[in-house]
């Protein structure tokens, strides 16, 4: 199904406010190899700061469920949403309390199992130590796992470090502790032992496991190069009374993989290994989702304005959440069709293969087959 796109300036005039554009800076620095960074970026004011308003700014649950049909209301019963993320965001629960409330949100305290907050053992403590900057990504991917299912239990891992083994063995803790879905908003830069068991055969766990693919637009990063994972991708997002449209974003990485294989569910040919991205979601800031973070972080606490490829992964997840919840053996097949909004328009930068780079008609880089229509396709 073709999502209709509207002429660029009218689109323009249609933009929450929250979503005029303006300048945003990454969440998290870039990181040595080995390491991972997150991929957020928030919505800054003139003093070049996260932008702070006294209410939410930016898209809501309600747009989101609207803009990709989502049956949040109904689904979601009995699974537990996880996600994997570094450092430790100490106000996470109050955090997601506050998300909740001020949209209607059913609560998801700690006292009833519904938020549970683990490290990397599994254990309520001790926890990594806290970092401004990944506590900005955790309480962005809170608020989108309960904006896409608010009804699925929040299992939040906390990774020692940033460091790619440990990220790692926060992905098996989340596969123990029983998850129905695992999302994963960081990258780094490919590197040649991405394959080997000491990264990549963490991944591998029967549940869908969804990655972001990046913010620094045409490039591939891992773990969304991982064969094991859903790589998620990124668009612009643009209300106009009650109609959405969408065309690539920018910032979405994508390209073909260095060192990961082809793999068997793959078909497209302007990539001999692994393809990325599979599906996508919104993630310009620009026009970004509402998120709440009350720690503190370069001079901001409050509602701000978020995007990055880290928003577009949890809201993949939680659309797998509302639909089967089981991993398909393939993740996505470029020939693929369903219930998949095809984005049409919109580049993230230059490549000798166009499609790898420019969104077109069917499957392509920065947003794979498409956004979601419904959960059929998941």
């Amino acid at each position: 199904m073709h999502r209709t796109l509207v002429p660029l300036l009218v689109a323009l005039l249609a933009l929450p406010a929250a979503a005029a554009a303006k300048p945003n800076i990454k969440v998290c620095g870039d990181a040595a190899p080995g390491f991972a960074h997150c991929n957020s970026r928030v919505v800054t004011n003139a003093k070049g700061s996260p932008a702070v308003t006294q209410a939410p700014r930016g898209y809501g649950p309600g747009d989101i469920q609207a803009a990709y049909n989502l049956p949040s209301a109904s689904n979601g019963g009995g699974k537990t949403f996880a996600i994997v993320d570094a450092f430790d965001a100490p106000t996470a629960a109050n955090d997601l309390s506050t998300y909740r409330a001020a949209y209607g949100l059913p609560p998801c305290p700690t006292t009833n199992g519904c938020f549970r907050k683990v490290n990397q053992s599994g254990n309520a403590s001790p926890l990594p130590r806290a970092d401004g900057g990944w506590a900005q990504e955790i309480s962005l991917d809170l608020d989108m796992a309960s904006a896409t299912c608010p009804n699925c239990k929040i299992l939040l891992v906390e990774a020692n470090s940033n460091a790619f083994t440990d990220l790692a063995a926060a992905e098996d803790t989340a596969a123990r502790l029983g998850a129905s879905v695992i999302s994963n908003s960081y990258g780094g830069s490919e590197f040649s032992l991405e394959t080997s068991s000491t990264y990549n055969s963490h991944f591998n766990h029967p549940i869908p496991i969804t990655v972001s693919s990046g913010d620094n637009g045409y490039g591939v990063e891992f773990p969304a190069a991982s064969q094991y994972v859903t790589a998620v991708g990124g668009t612009s997002l643009t209300k106009s009374g009650s109609a959405f449209s969408e065309r690539a974003w920018s910032g979405a990485g994508s390209g073909c993989s260095a060192y990961v294989a082809k793999p068997s569910w793959q078909h497209d040919s302007g990539c001999a290994r692994r393809t990325v991205a599979d599906v996508s979601a919104v993630a310009d800031p620009n026009t970004g989702v509402a998120v709440y973070d009350s720690y503190k972080y370069r001079g901001a606490a409050g509602w701000m304005v978020f995007g990055g490829t880290s928003a577009s992964a949890p809201i993949i997840a939680g659309t797998f959440a509302l639909g089967t919840g089981t991993n398909p053996s393939k993740p996505y097949s470029n020939t693929d069709t369903g219930a998949l909004h095809d984005v049409t328009s919109g580049s993230n930068g230059s490549c000798s293969v166009a499609y790898l780079c420019t969104a077109g008609t069917g499957f392509d880089g920065p947003t794979g087959l498409g956004t979601p229509n419904g959960v059929a396709a998941f």
